[in-house]
């Protein structure tokens, strides 16, 4: 596999990289988080950096914006120094991050954010009519289609991040890292931003694009450089590097992302239903029915306006429905218990876990440590007087991080100083603590490393052979593949079941909503 030159041809010249990182090494105490890195974005790509969590990507992004100054080696712009660190406005002339959690300020209007600290003004007022002015114009320039007016809270992701973009944009700014882009997009979404991206490349500007979805690299990036252990493994063209050997490269392993076999498994037709939804409705879903038996996995597949979210919410508790019900088996002999809307603690006491969607609003007290969020659902149980004695969290925290192979230095450990992976283990850890019958997960591999996501489908693939009802939404078709079912979910209704052993262009083909059979 063939690396991507130092320089490529731009009108007939020899065009100087974007942006360099030479040699780079960044220590943090006795912990290498990066170790002799050289990187060369040129001008007008798409580069992909990629690696599992902890292999560097976010020392180097630091590295790369100014925020830290490597210990050893140089960054490079255009090939000219990097600017003092204290220096923020000449960094911003330069490079900017739009990371995965929007950094727009929600109570403002696009206008406002697009010039936060630069408003134009008149004898020391702000001209508001001016800064509108100018803010229509910037979007208009870079055919952004967001008005200046409108409150950035009230914004999809989507148009906050082409905020944001614009707003580095007018800065002089034209290198954008971005962080995760696509993480709460859906299809339709994604496409409409990797068009825009597509646009801006050809109006100069440069992206360093990083993204645990590896399709979308082959979808949009020119080359790519894979981070392994604080290391550069290698830098390449996309067209010159098969997915299995991208793959191998990130993990140091041969082969592709290990799933369960579901299509293998041995019919459940006698076995009894431990979930049942009966025409449960709600915001953006209406009548919506299935069971899950004892020692099943069932899927809820679907863009991220489907629905499949909100239903496995309403199911958890975490959302309040309008009508229908959720049923919750009792242990062999009992009776079932029927979940009262958006209660929380009485789907626990029903015996449902859940790994919520975003685990650093609903999943993690980040300030916290291991011990303190992986034993938060069992307070009540575990409590004497209102107080858990900390040695008895210790003690179950430890055999979480046994079980579930969380890499930290031990049960008081804060979660803030974990990998995305393994902050998702302590939540999936939470989850199982209190034992329940039903395990719902949603997007539970969503922004961590192909080696965190074998273990955490390795987790659901376990709790499936100790009996529990496993439910998945998601997005992602590895998260599916170990489903026994599929239900695709389609404007707010399951529209399509698929058995195990489906084919991806089938269930992405329903999905999307289109009829492979139609002539």
């Amino acid at each position: 596999m063939g690396a991507v030159p130092l320089f490529s041809e731009v009108a007939g010249q020899q065009a100087l990289p974007v942006v360099e990182a030479l040699g780079a090494t960044k220590r943090f105490g006795s912990t290498t988080a990066l170790a002799d890195v050289s990187l060369r974005v040129m001008p007008g790509e798409s580069h992909a950096l990629v690696g599992r969590n902890g292999a560097g990507k976010s020392t180097l992004v630091s590295l790369l914006t100014g925020l830290r100054k490597p210990d050893q080696g140089e960054i490079r712009f255009g090939g000219e120094a990097a600017p003092p660190l204290a220096d923020r406005d000449a960094w911003r002339e330069r490079v900017a991050c739009v990371y995965q959690h929007s950094t727009v300020i929600p109570d403002l209007s696009v206008a406002e954010n697009l010039f936060v600290n630069r408003q134009p003004g008149r004898r020391g007022i702000i001209d508001w009519r001016a800064m509108r002015r100018e803010a229509r114009a910037l979007l208009d320039h870079w055919h952004i289609d967001v008005r200046e007016d409108a409150r950035c809270g009230a914004l999809g992701v989507e148009a906050r991040q082409l905020v944001e973009i614009a707003r580095a944009l007018s800065h002089g700014a034209r290198f954008i890292i971005l962080d995760e882009p696509t993480a709460q997009l859906d299809g339709d979404e994604i496409q409409r931003l990797f068009r825009r991206i597509e646009e801006l490349q050809k109006e100069g500007v440069t992206f360093l694009f990083i993204s645990h979805h590896l399709q979308e690299v082959y979808e949009i990036c020119q080359a790519v450089t894979v981070l392994r252990d604080a290391r550069r493994i290698l830098t390449s063209g996309v067209e010159r590097l098969p997915r299995e050997a991208l793959i191998e490269a990130m993990t140091g392993e041969a082969g592709g992302v290990a799933c369960a076999d579901a299509a293998s498994r041995a019919p459940l037709d006698e076995v009894p239903v431990a979930l049942d939804v009966a025409a449960l409705s709600g915001e953006d879903f209406d009548e919506v029915s299935f069971n899950v038996r004892r020692g099943e996995v069932v899927g809820l597949a679907g863009a991220t306006s489907s629905g499949r979210t909100s239903v496995a919410e309403a199911i958890a508790g975490l959302r309040r429905p309008r009508a229908g019900a959720v049923r919750v088996s009792a242990n062999e002999g009992g009776a079932s218990v029927t979940l009262p809307y958006g209660d929380v603690p009485a789907a626990l006491d029903a015996g449902v876990g859940c790994v919520p969607k975003d685990r650093h609003r609903e999943g993690l007290v980040l300030t916290q440590s291991i011990a303190e969020n992986a034993t938060m659902t069992l307070v009540r149980k575990l409590a004497r007087f209102g107080f858990v004695r900390p040695s008895l969290k210790a003690r179950l925290a430890t055999d979480a991080i046994d079980a579930l192979g969380i890499v930290a230095q031990g049960p008081l450990a804060p979660v803030s100083g974990l990998s995305g992976g393994n902050q998702q283990k302590v939540v999936m850890a939470r989850a199982l603590a209190t034992d329940p019958r039903v395990l719902v997960l949603i997007d539970p591999t969503a922004g961590v490393d192909v080696k965190s996501k074998e273990a955490l489908l390795a987790m659901a693939e376990r709790a499936r052979e100790q009996g529990r009802a496993v439910v998945v939404a998601s997005g992602e078709l590895d998260d599916l593949r170990g489903c026994d079912r599929v239900l695709v979910m389609f404007r707010g209704r399951i529209v399509e079941e698929f058995s195990a052993g489906w084919l991806d262009h089938e269930l992405i083909a329903s999905i999307e909503g289109v009829d492979l059979n139609e002539a």
